[in-house]
């Protein structure tokens, strides 16, 4: 989970996964929405990789990221449980409080 949050950290990396909500893209299709160099935006890639939150695959002589939702989706849930918001429901009396 650490390592999902350390990858979500950085604007670049979260737009990185808001531009692959829409299906998989080039590496450099996505290095071209910012303003950085390659090997910073490599840095960026190899870290979300790490985190497992995209894949990426050689096509010809590109590598082809897309989403990994299910990593993110695992780490949010546990996170939610970890604060007491995993989504059981608590019986409640009319005032609010446990019963």
């Amino acid at each position: 989970m650490a390592s999902v949050f350390d990858a979500l950290s950085h604007p670049i990396r979260r737009e990185v996964l808001e531009l692959l909500k829409g299906g998989g893209r080039s590496a450099g299709d996505l290095a071209d929405h910012f303003d950085v160099s390659k090997p910073t935006m490599s840095g960026h890639f190899a870290k979300l990789r790490e985190a497992g939150l995209i894949r990426g695959e050689q096509q010809g002589g590109s590598i082809i990221y897309t989403l990994n939702m299910s990593t993110l989706e695992e780490a949010l849930m546990g996170f939610m449980g970890r604060m007491g918001m995993d989504g059981a429901t608590r019986d409640t009396d009319p005032e609010g409080k446990q019963s």
